[in-house]
């Protein structure tokens, strides 16, 4: 059961560690991330903290690596038309 027990510490750390580094991504970093949501208010920043602080190691990533516009998604839809966007 000690590893059992050593799962659930680890699954803390990484719920303290998202609820920080969340804050931090929701509050400064999303600046960076995603132009568009420069101009987001207090109230948009408190919506995304959770979703940051669960997606912090994805979102860490592309933080580090200076990505400054989201993904463009490639769906079949996209593909069927003809065009990138």
């Amino acid at each position: 059961m000690d590893w059992l027990r050593g799962l659930v510490y680890a699954f803390y750390a990484y719920v303290l560690i998202g609820w920080v580094l969340g804050g931090f991504l929701a509050f400064r970093g999303v600046n960076r991330l995603d132009p568009s949501a420069q101009s987001g208010t207090w109230g948009f920043r408190l919506l995304i903290w959770p979703a940051c602080a669960a997606l912090w190691p994805l979102l860490m990533l592309r933080y580090v690596r200076g990505h400054q516009q989201p993904p463009i998604e490639c769906t079949a839809h996209r593909q069927a038309a003809g065009r990138e966007v």
